[in-house]
C-alpha cells in the first residue's frame, strides 16, 4: 500500500508518496514544524525572531542550525551565488509579504548586495539589521530530510524534490508550456528554479523573487528556467538557483559541479538545452 498526499505548505503546493496515512500525516507535520521555524511571513517563527534581533550573535535552534549549516555549504559549493542574505533585498523590492497580497513599490530600490554573515555550531553571526530568507533551501532541505528519515519515498514542495524510488521519472515542464524534458531522477533529487512564475513590474521595471546576491537585484538571466539533479534536494535546489544566475554559462558551469548530476535548462525563446551527462527518460 502506497499513499501519495497533496497539501499546502510554504507557501506552496507540497507532495509526498508514504507507506500509509500515518506516515502521510507525519510529513505534513514535518512540513508545518519546519515552516514554523523557517518562514520570514510568519511574525512568530523562529527566523523572524532571529531577523529583528538587535545581537550580533542570536542562538538557533535544532531545525534552524541545520538549516543554517545547509545553507553555508550551498553558498560555499556555489561562489557565493545562493545566499541567504538577500532578505533585505527582496523586501525592497516589494517580496516582504506573501506572493498574492505583494503590494509593489513605486519605484526601484537602491541596490543591496548580500550581507556579510557566519554560522557556528548552533548559532549565526550577522550584523543586526540583516534579514534572512532561507526560501528555497528550506524547501529542499524538508524533503531531503522526509525521505531520509522513512517517512516518505518521495517528497516534492515547490519545484524541490527527493526520492528513494529508484524507478522515478520526472517530467521537467518547460516554462511555456509543455514538456522540456524526461528526466530518470531514481535514488536522488531533481529541484526547478525559474523566473517564469512570481513576477511583477516596480516602477516599469521586471521583478521576481530569485534575487542575484552580487547586486541585490532580480536575476536578470536569458536562462527563464533551469532544472538540476543531484543528491539532495538541497544540493539540486541550489545548483538551480547558481545555473540560472550564472545564465549563459549555467550549463557549463553544471557540467564542471561534480556534487551536480546534470541540468537542463529552458531559454527566454523557448530553446531547451542539457549537460552531456542527463539520463534522459526514454
Amino acid at each position: 500500500m502506497t499513499v501519495e498526499t497533496t497539501f499546502a505548505a510554504m507557501g506552496t503546493t507540497a507532495w509526498a508518496r508514504t507507506a500509509d496515512e500515518e506516515s502521510a500525516a507525519a510529513v505534513m507535520r514535518w512540513f508545518t514544524a519546519v515552516e514554523s521555524a523557517a518562514s520570514r511571513f510568519d511574525a512568530s517563527s523562529e527566523l523572524t525572531a532571529v531577523n529583528r534581533s538587535d545581537s550580533d550573535i542570536v542562538p538557533l535552534g535544532p531545525v534552524l542550525a541545520d538549516l543554517f549549516r545547509t545553507a553555508d555549504e550551498m553558498r560555499r559549493a556555489t561562489g557565493g551565488l545562493v545566499d541567504p542574505a538577500v532578505g533585505v533585498s527582496i523586501v525592497d523590492w516589494g517580496y516582504d509579504v506573501s506572493f498574492e497580497t505583494i503590494i509593489p513599490p513605486e519605484s526601484a530600490p537602491r541596490p543591496t548586495p548580500a550581507a556579510v554573515w557566519q554560522v557556528s555550531g548552533s548559532a549565526i553571526e550577522r550584523v543586526p539589521g540583516v534579514l534572512m530568507d532561507l526560501g528555497g533551501i528550506a524547501k529542499g532541505w524538508t524533503c531531503d530530510r522526509a525521505v531520509e528519515t522513512g517517512l516518505a519515498s518521495v517528497a516534492s514542495a515547490g519545484g524541490d524534490l527527493r526520492s528513494a524510488d529508484p524507478r522515478l521519472v520526472v517530467d521537467v515542464l518547460h516554462p511555456f508550456g509543455g514538456t522540456a524534458a524526461s528526466l530518470h531522477v531514481g535514488v536522488g533529487a531533481l529541484a526547478t528554479s525559474s523566473t517564469a512564475r512570481r513576477r511583477w513590474q516596480v516602477g516599469g521595471l521586471d521583478a521576481h523573487h530569485i534575487i542575484d546576491p552580487r547586486t541585490g537585484e532580480p536575476a536578470r538571466s536569458p536562462v527563464v528556467s533551469a532544472s538540476v539533479m543531484a543528491r539532495t534536494s538541497a544540493e539540486a535546489e541550489a545548483g538551480a538557483k547558481a545555473v540560472l544566475l550564472h545564465g549563459a554559462d549555467g550549463l557549463a558551469w553544471a557540467a564542471d559541479q561534480s556534487w551536480l548530476g546534470g541540468a537542463v535548462v529552458c531559454w527566454a525563446d523557448g530553446s531547451v538545452y542539457g549537460t552531456g551527462d542527463l539520463e534522459v527518460a526514454a
